[in-house]
């Protein structure tokens, strides 16, 4: 359907913002649209036998795969749908002097329900208190040209180092130690760390840590402060009791 007022760039950013995919990932695939391909030599399928899924059977099978958790990772977890291009190690050390910190503690009954708690937070499951913020929040990500919260995650209750989980990257998650220590992707005037611990006394440690990239930097976290103290207290508070 051609329309006179649609160019390919403005439907590169309606493809970005109604999706969770990256700008340049929107762009490329629009532009592709301009040029027609179809393979019409079929002598490879007959020699190898293959019958090719139809388009329909396809997009079927795909969703059976989401839904049933089979899909081991997608464009989504990449490191190019985020900020991070390669070295992701260097950011599992996370900086101590320099740094802006929200630190929360509480005492937890059952470690072990809590930990499961901590595996599932993000995609459905949201981040125990205050979602719709943090939907605002990636809403304003999306604007500013980041990834914002629709990637969610891909799988209801397993986290790999590596994976995506809405505009955060997972650098650990180690339930021998009981620690998961994310990276923010969103877009920041600094660099974001959030981790979740279970030390030996069974006490949550939730930590956010913030190191400004000047002046701006550090007024955008003076400015935030307010909300932390509901955001950040609310979610440790819930984590170590939701069921």
């Amino acid at each position: 359907l051609t329309v006179p007022v649609m160019t390919p760039k403005l439907s590169s950013y309606w493809l970005y913002f109604v999706t969770s995919t990256s700008y340049k990932l929107a762009l490329n695939l629009v532009d592709s649209m301009k040029i027609e391909v179809i393979a019409k030599d079929q002598r490879l399928q007959k020699l190898l036998d293959i019958k090719p899924h139809t388009y329909k059977e396809a997009i079927d099978l795909a969703f059976k795969k989401i839904e049933q958790n089979l899909v081991v990772s997608s464009w989504k977890d990449s490191m190019v749908s985020g900020r991070f291009k390669k070295n992701l190690e260097k950011y599992i050390q996370v900086p101590k002097y320099g740094v802006l910190k929200d630190v929360k503690k509480i005492k937890v009954d059952n470690p072990e329900q809590v930990l499961k708690n901590i595996w599932k937070i993000g995609g459905n499951t949201g981040w125990y208190y205050g979602n719709w913020l943090w939907k605002i929040r990636g809403i304003i990500d999306k604007f500013s040209g980041g990834v914002g919260l629709r990637r969610g995650r891909t799988h209801p209750d397993k986290i790999y180092a590596g994976d995506s989980l809405d505009f955060w990257r997972v650098l650990l998650a180690d339930k021998k130690t009981k620690r998961l220590l994310l990276f923010a992707e969103m877009k920041l005037p600094g660099e974001a760390w959030l981790e979740f611990k279970i030390d030996e006394n069974n006490v949550l440690h939730q930590t956010a840590t913030f190191r400004p990239r000047g002046l701006k930097g550090r007024l955008y976290w003076y400015s935030i402060v307010p909300f932390h103290y509901f955001i950040f207290g609310g979610m440790i508070r819930n984590i170590a009791k939701a069921k």
